[in-house]
């Protein structure tokens, strides 16, 4: 029963603004710091499928394929001599009640419930990837095309700092945070051709990333995904 979750996580999509630490700071568990690449905060508006998912390793047939979208920041943990990075979710946002009712309590993370949709074509020489919500009667979305072909991340590169943090930050409360792991290998990636963002921050994600309307992203970027699986084991710290 140490396994929780296991899924798929596909076509995942990452659209990267650099923000003040100041906004971040409210938001920050307590026990770790805000992680950061070249000196520099950053927040990803995130759009992926979740699919084939199994909870203790029993399918989930009728809510196991869905759409998520999510707004995160990236922090670090000393533990001894080793640095844990993760991330802390503002938001995440699925299209059924009641895996987000799962999530919040099992775990008091942040999921709300819209309707979402995606469309995928890789009928031609691209992926054309899309993902949708649905915010006040208006269809928000994150869009893009890249190329087919596959590559490694560079080490230490900003794709890397992106992707490869694997562990989860939840705060339970001010005064203790919950750690998971999430385990996944390093994901393969596709070149980004062009790219449209129609995203309501203020609405969706509240006044202090309404910021983030005016703003354009510093990178995108899409990663192949792969299988994954989430620890049932929370530490407390």
């Amino acid at each position: 029963m140490s396994v929780f979750l296991k899924a798929n996580w596909e076509n995942i999509v990452m659209a990267n603004y650099e923000i003040s630490t100041a906004i971040l700071s409210k938001y920050l568990p307590k026990g770790v710091t805000i992680d950061l690449y070249n000196d520099k905060a950053y927040v990803s508006l995130v759009g992926f499928m979740f699919k084939n998912t199994k909870i203790f390793n029993v399918p989930i047939y009728r809510f196991g394929t869905f759409e998520e979208i999510n707004l995160r920041f990236y922090v670090s943990r000393k533990v001894g001599n080793k640095t844990r990075r993760g991330v802390v979710f503002i938001n995440e946002t699925v299209p059924y009640k009641a895996v987000a009712w799962l999530a919040n309590a099992l775990y008091k993370e942040h999921y709300t419930t819209i309707p979402t949709r995606h469309s995928w074509d890789f009928a031609k020489e691209q992926k054309e990837i899309k993902y949708e919500w649905l915010v006040n009667k208006k269809w928000n979305s994150i869009a893009l095309s890249a190329l087919k072909a596959k590559k490694i991340m560079e080490k230490n590169s900003f794709e890397s700092f992106i992707f490869e943090h694997y562990y989860g930050y939840t705060k339970f409360n001010n005064t203790i945070t919950e750690e998971y792991q999430i385990a996944h290998p390093s994901w393969l990636i596709n070149e980004i051709v062009a790219y449209k963002i129609d995203c309501d921050f203020e609405t969706m994600y509240g006044k202090d990333f309404a910021i983030l309307d005016k703003t354009q992203p510093e990178s995108i970027f899409l990663a192949e995904g792969s299988a994954i699986e989430i620890n049932w084991k929370r530490n407390k710290i």
